[in-house]
C-alpha cells in the first residue's frame, strides 16, 4: 500500500522546509498517511455504520438506501468542500483526487482554501455529521432498540474522539 500515498520522505507541497525533520507542526499535521492509518482508520470508522445499519434494518431494510445516498453525497462531496478542502493534502499537485486515509481517490471538486473552516462550514460539517448519526439514532429510539443504541453511541463517541485526536488533526 506504499504507493498508494504520498512520499513520506518528502515534504507536501504547502510545506517550506526541504525535509520533515525535525518538523514544528508534526503534532498538529498528519502530514504522511500508510497502509496503517487506513487499516486503523476503517477499523475505527466501519464499527458505527455496521451498528447503525442493522438498527435501521431492524425496522426496514429498505430504509437504508436513503441513509446510504446521505452517506454518499456528504462523504463524497460536502465533506470534501467544506473540510478536506482546508486539508495540505488537497493542494498536492499532479493528482485530481485525494490521497488520504479517508478519502481516498475522492475528486478534487473545489479549490483548495488553506486556513481554518469558517463558522459556515463548520456549521455544515457538524450538520452533517449529526444527520449521518442522527438517521440511524432515531429508528433505534423509536423501536426501542436499546442496547444497539447503547453500542452505536459508544463507537460513535470513540470513533469521533479518535479520528479527532490521531486522524485528522
Amino acid at each position: 500500500m506504499g504507493n498508494l500515498f504520498l512520499d513520506p520522505n518528502r515534504p507536501l507541497s504547502t510545506c517550506s522546509s526541504l525535509n520533515c525533520s525535525g518538523c514544528p507542526v508534526q503534532s498538529r499535521v498528519h502530514c504522511h498517511f500508510n497502509g496503517g492509518d487506513l487499516a486503523r482508520f476503517l477499523l475505527i470508522a466501519i464499527p458505527p455504520f455496521i451498528v447503525g445499519g442493522i438498527g435501521v434494518a431492524r425496522v426496514n431494510a429498505w430504509l437504508l438506501l436513503p441513509w446510504l445516498v446521505l452517506c454518499l453525497g456528504y462523504f463524497g462531496f460536502a465533506e470534501i468542500r467544506v473540510m478536506c478542502s482546508h486539508c495540505p493534502h488537497y493542494a498536492e499537485p499532479g493528482t485530481k483526487s485525494l490521497q488520504c486515509w479517508a478519502n481516498y481517490g475522492s475528486p478534487k471538486l473545489w479549490k483548495y482554501r488553506p486556513g481554518p473552516m469558517s463558522e459556515g462550514e463548520n456549521i455544515v460539517f457538524f450538520a452533517g455529521l449529526v444527520l449521518i448519526a442522527g438517521y440511524p439514532l432515531a429508528f433505534m429510539v423509536i423501536s426501542a432498540q436499546w442496547l444497539l443504541l447503547a453500542l452505536f453511541a459508544l463507537l460513535m463517541v470513540v470513533m469521533g474522539t479518535a479520528m479527532r485526536s490521531q486522524l485528522c488533526t
